[in-house]
């Protein structure tokens, strides 16, 4: 070797020493074969603490914790070096004051050029005590985030993918929506949606107008597991990734089912406030009016009365009969104000509907015509009630004869009869006190009441019939019978199934019947919507008054 070669060998070896001394982040040392330290530079003294003749010559195993002697890591990590060419690891060491820190450590195996012998080990060692300390909080974050999240049973909390496939699923998303982990974990989001949201699209602009606009939120029917639906208030929020990627969706969904079915029932419970201070109003003004004008008719029927004992020209005669039977009319309109007033005289006497609707029966029948099909069901044994029996008989016909005006193409009228007993919750939806009933049915098989028409239909001269069908008071004298006698009418109507009216009417006590009950408590009852006072259903057009 020449000269020339040895000074540039041993500048380069000067240069690789230097570059080692000056490295502070990194421990860079050698090992003999053995595994004792025999360099050790700046970054090692500052990592572990020891001062070079302190460490140089001591065995490489007492920078590692009792643990990792115990299982002998020390000579495995040497003996993976040298048939592996290279052992990587993380661990906690020691320093020489006994703390410990988090390190990353590569060993690689020396060995001579020429013959291959193994010679020693370099062996570098980075402090990742903070990263790991980093790491280590952000999984405890993470575990307490999931714990919170798992432990949320009110909410259903969990995350979506850019395209819509859940990618996690809590406990209150497995109460409220009836899906284990397994089986919804990887499956798209829109199997929660009725089928006529799903084929409107509803799912993919939800995410769309969440990926948009930054969120969406809404109200809407969903669906469980087993199919059955619940209302639901859903929040979706986009995540993205700190560079701007959308790296999916959270969606938050809230079963408000019975929130909503509160605020149906308060909206019901307003309108029937309404309806029944309307209908009172009402009866209020009727029964004022009717009164007078009441006095002014008996006036002058006993007038005419008079005038025709004097009259002795026939025409004339004939004159004042026509004016007679004129205010006998009126009289007999004024009674129908009176009675939905509730300021009719009323006759009451015990009586057995069944016996009445059977007696009243021919009458009834000959109302509806040919067109019409009469269908009478009565129980065996109806308890008895306590009723102006012509009252009574005039609602019945009034009931009827609306029903048949309500099918001019034809159709069926059903008359019923039977026993119920009204619990507290369902007595305090029709506004009377729980007890034993008799409840009276005339249904039809119309088209229904629409709307408009159907919280006006007990209204003294509300009428949707043509001029001089009909003054518009039969309605309003059932009203007003069947609450003078201590009852209440429930109308039911749907779009295209017809309409329903039901007489409720207070049972007479120790009467007959009293064993043949049929409840009529909440349970027995189909959910439906109250519309108004006793008014419920969907409907569209058709129906007269």
């Amino acid at each position: 070797m020449g000269l020339d070669e040895q000074y540039s060998e041993q500048d380069e070896e000067q240069r690789f020493r230097l570059l080692v001394e000056s490295v502070t982040d990194y421990a860079i040392y050698m090992l003999d074969a053995k595994g004792n330290v025999t360099s050790w530079n700046p970054g090692a003294q500052r990592f572990k603490g020891y001062l070079p003749h302190e460490i140089i010559g001591q065995h490489f195993s007492r920078f590692y914790t009792e643990e990792d002697l115990a299982t002998d890591l020390p000579r495995r990590a040497l003996r993976t070096a040298d048939q592996e060419g290279r052992f990587e690891h993380e661990g906690w060491r020691v320093r020489k004051d006994g703390t410990r820190f988090w390190a990353h450590v590569v060993i690689d195996p020396i060995r001579d050029a020429s013959t291959g012998t193994l010679i020693g080990y370099a062996k570098i060692t980075r402090d990742m005590t903070e990263r790991k300390l980093a790491q280590e909080s952000l999984r405890r974050s993470e575990e307490r985030f999931r714990l919170l999240v798992q432990g949320v049973t009110d909410y259903a909390i969990y995350m979506l993918d850019p395209d819509g496939c859940i990618t996690n699923w809590n406990t209150g998303a497995q109460r409220i929506k009836g899906y284990s982990e397994d089986e919804i974990v990887g499956q798209h989001f829109s199997r929660f949606y009725p089928p006529e949201d799903q084929e409107a699209g509803l799912p993919a602009r939800s995410l769309e107008t969440a990926a948009r606009e930054g969120r969406f939120e809404k109200e809407a029917w969903r669906v469980r597991k087993d199919g059955t639906r619940f209302w639901a208030g859903v929040v979706i929020d986009p995540i993205y990734a700190s560079d701007g990627t959308l790296l999916g969706y959270a969606k938050i969904t809230r079963d408000l089912t019975e929130r909503r079915e509160a605020q149906i029932a308060l909206e019901q419970a307003r309108a029937a406030l309404f309806q029944a201070q309307k209908m009172e109003a009402i009866g209020q003004l009727t029964g004022g009016i009717a009164h007078d004008f009441n006095n002014l008719l008996t006036v002058i029927v006993n007038g005419l009365d008079l005038l025709s004992r004097r009259i002795q020209d026939p025409k004339d005669t004939k004159i004042v009969e026509g004016m007679h039977r004129a205010a006998e009319r009126g009289q007999s309109l004024n009674r129908q104000l009176l009675t939905f007033a509730r300021r009719q005289p009323l006759k009451p006497e015990t009586a057995n509907p069944n016996a009445v609707i059977k007696g009243f029966e021919a009458v009834l029948r000959r109302a509806c015509g040919e067109l019409i099909t009469v269908d009478i069901t009565l129980a065996s044994s109806v308890r008895s009630i306590e009723v102006d029996v012509p009252q009574f008989e005039a609602a019945l016909l009034n009931l009827v004869v609306n029903a048949r005006d309500a099918m001019p193409e034809g159709g069926k009228i059903m008359i019923s009869s039977r026993n119920v007993t009204l619990d507290q919750e369902r007595a305090n939806r029709l506004g009377l006190l729980p007890g034993r009933y008799v409840a009276l049915t005339v249904a039809d098989s119309g088209s229904g009441i629409p709307e408009d028409v159907r919280t006006r239909v007990f209204e003294p001269f509300f009428t949707t019939k043509d001029i001089g069908k009909g003054t518009g008071l039969g309605l309003s004298q059932v009203y007003g019978f069947v609450t003078q006698s201590g009852g209440q009418v429930e109308l039911d109507t749907e779009i295209g199934k017809g309409t329903r009216f039901q007489l409720f009417i207070p049972a007479v006590s120790g009467g007959e019947g009293e064993d043949n009950d049929e409840g009529e408590g909440e349970a027995a009852q189909p959910p439906r919507q109250t519309l108004a006072v006793l008014m419920h259903g969907k409907v569209d057009e058709g129906w007269r008054v």
